[in-house]
């Protein structure tokens, strides 16, 4: 359960996949790639060299543009990921999901 847990690191993995991490120790990559064309907001992130450049930025990844995906929803995907529990999680190796 989230409890406004906040990303503490992130690191890139390579394609659309990031290494997160929380600051109550959940961590795990996440695929991006579902966000990409998802909205003009997103739609900077299909150029690679601008996906690399996520920060941590309000207490989860932001990309310089302003977008950004909510710190309960990666929680939410990486703890379902863990537990293998959400249907919506697609498990893609070591603790890696898809965010749909």
């Amino acid at each position: 359960m989230w409890n406004l847990n906040e990303v503490s690191e992130i690191s890139y993995r390579g394609g659309y996949v990031y290494r997160i991490a929380f600051d109550d120790g959940l961590e795990g990559e996440i695929d991006f790639s579902d966000y990409i064309g998802r909205g003009p907001i997103f739609e900077p992130l299909r150029d690679i060299r601008y996906f690399k450049m996520a920060t941590i930025e309000g207490g989860t990844i932001a990309w310089p543009n302003g977008a950004d995906v909510a710190p309960e929803t990666l929680y939410e995907k990486l703890e379902g990921a863990d537990k293998g529990m959400h249907a919506d999680t697609k498990p893609r190796g070591d603790n890696m999901v898809a965010l749909s």
